[in-house]
C-alpha cells in the first residue's frame, strides 16, 4: 500500500484527489494539509507518507517550493510530487531543485496522477505530458527553434526519460507501456530528430538548452 500525504490549501481539491487516488486499492491517502507550515508541522509529529502530493500554489505563509525543501528533509524518504496549475517556468525548476521528483499540472488525467504517484513511489522521475511539451518546444533557456517540436507529448515524455538516463524497462514502468511500445517511441522519436545513439540525444538536448550540461568525454567531437 502505498501511503499519500496531500498538501493543498482548497479542501475540495484535496477531497477529488483523495477519491481519485484511493480509487484503485493500492493507494491510501493517510494525511491531508491545507498549508506548507502543516504538512512541516505533521512530518515533525511523525507523519509516514511514501509520496506527498504538494500544491506550489497556497496563497501566503509558506510557498510550495519551501515546504517541499523542508519535507525533503524531515521526509527523506518520501517522493514529493509537485502539483501546480502553471506549466510555466521558473517554477518547474525551482521545485526539482528543492527535491520535487515529479512535476504535475492540475489539469493532468486522473490516470497520468496514478501513474504518476506508482513511478515515484519507485524512485523514477516524472514530468507529465503538458510541462513535457512546453519544456520540449521552449527549453529550458528559451530556446525559440527547436527540433524537439516536431515531436508529440508521448514521445517527449519518453526523451525527458531518456536524458535522464532510464533504460527502456523503467520508462515501460513508469508510463504503464509495453517495453515494445517504448523501443517504437524511441526508434520513432530518433527519426525525427534525426540521430542514431542516446549521446547524439544528448548532446542535441544540451545544444537547445533541454539539459544544463553534458559529460566532457561526450560533448568533446559534437561539431
Amino acid at each position: 500500500m502505498i501511503k499519500v500525504l496531500i498538501v493543498d490549501d482548497h479542501q475540495l481539491v484535496r477531497a477529488g484527489l483523495r477519491s481519485i487516488i484511493e480509487a484503485p486499492g493500492d493507494l491510501r491517502v493517510v494525511a491531508e494539509a491545507p498549508s506548507g507550515e502543516d504538512a512541516v508541522a505533521q512530518s515533525q509529529q511523525g507523519l509516514d507518507a511514501d509520496v506527498v502530493l504538494m500544491d506550489l500554489s497556497m496563497p501566503g505563509g509558506m510557498s510550495g517550493v519551501e515546504a517541499t525543501r523542508r519535507l525533503r528533509r524531515l521526509l527523506p524518504q518520501a517522493r514529493i510530487i509537485a502539483l501546480s496549475a502553471l506549466s510555466d517556468e521558473p517554477l518547474p525548476t525551482q521545485v526539482h531543485d528543492a527535491g520535487a521528483i515529479g512535476y504535475l499540472t492540475k489539469g493532468c488525467p486522473a490516470k497520468e496522477l496514478l501513474d504518476a504517484i506508482r513511478a515515484a513511489h519507485r524512485g523514477l522521475p516524472y514530468v507529465d505530458a503538458m510541462l513535457a511539451q512546453k519544456r520540449m518546444v521552449a527549453g529550458w533557456r528559451g530556446t525559440k527553434e527547436t527540433p524537439f517540436a516536431d515531436l508529440s507529448a508521448r514521445e517527449m515524455q519518453v526523451t525527458l526519460m531518456i536524458l535522464d538516463g532510464r533504460r527502456n524497462n523503467e520508462i515501460a514502468e513508469c508510463l504503464s507501456l509495453s517495453q515494445k511500445t517504448v523501443s517504437t517511441y524511441r526508434q520513432r522519436i530518433f527519426e525525427k530528430l534525426g540521430i542514431g545513439t542516446d549521446v547524439e540525444l544528448t548532446r542535441l538536448a544540451y545544444r537547445h538548452g533541454l539539459i544544463q550540461e553534458v559529460a566532457v568525454g561526450e560533448a568533446g567531437g559534437s561539431g
